[in-house]
């Protein structure tokens, strides 16, 4: 049977990654975190103080940038570790701070381009699902299914902010709400590769479904494309 190309876009806290790895898991196929990706690189660029005042050394990322090695292995119960130069940092992508520097280090076209060239070699054999914001409309235009994913800002925050205290991090409600508003205005507004729904993909209200609802919709979408019914 043929492998699918699945393609997962939508705005932040949408819960993209988490159906993305449900849906993969259940098909077999490999499973992708784009934003994990461009997470790493603003991780690097908060650790070499490549970030100030929520500005962006950009010679300073640009030539470091070649020297990054970003790699996604598999836990002991399954999940996917994302790997900045072979250091687990799958725990350090997710706080705060790297989420408020991660738009203005995504909306660079330098780093754009380097992420896209590693996400197509990784996707170019099919069976595959990747999630992000460009996914079906720069990464994988012709992705055999495309989803495309949204739920109201204040139903995303306090998902991120149960999420945070179910860790132990400290968080803030009001702070979560703010740098997701804040990401969705910069995301759908950046030169390069701005979040939009390509014509082709299929609408899907996330604050409208449970996991279960959620993996069974999406099932039924890829049984769709690989019956061929409507």
């Amino acid at each position: 049977m043929k492998k699918l190309t699945i393609a997962i876009d939508g705005f932040s806290s949408c819960g993209k990654s988490t159906m993305a790895k449900s849906l993969a898991a259940q098909l077999g196929y490999t499973y992708i975190d784009s934003g994990a990706m461009y997470r790493a690189v603003s991780l690097f660029a908060i650790r070499e103080g490549l970030i100030n005042d929520g500005k962006v050394d950009e010679a300073g990322l640009k030539t470091a940038l070649p020297n990054l090695r970003i790699e996604f292995k598999q836990g002991e119960k399954g999940q996917s570790i994302t790997c900045l130069n072979g250091e687990n940092v799958e725990e350090a992508i997710r706080t705060m701070d790297v989420s408020n520097a991660v738009s203005p280090v995504s909306a660079l076209p330098f780093v754009r381009e380097a992420l896209v060239k590693l996400q197509r070699e990784a996707g170019k054999q099919g069976g595959v699902v990747m999630d992000g914001r460009d996914i079906g409309t720069v990464v994988f235009p012709h992705a055999d299914l495309k989803i495309f994913v949204v739920a109201d800002a204040t139903i995303r925050a306090q998902r991120r902010y149960d999420e945070l205290m179910a860790k132990g991090q400290p968080a803030s409600f009001e702070a979560i709400l703010e740098n997701i508003r804040s990401r969705d205005e910069l995301d759908q507004n950046r030169a390069v590769s701005p979040l939009r729904q390509a014509e082709d993909a299929i609408l899907m209200d996330n604050g409208l479904f449970n996991i279960e609802q959620q993996d069974a919709w999406l099932l039924n979408q890829v049984n769709r494309v690989l019956h061929g019914t409507h």
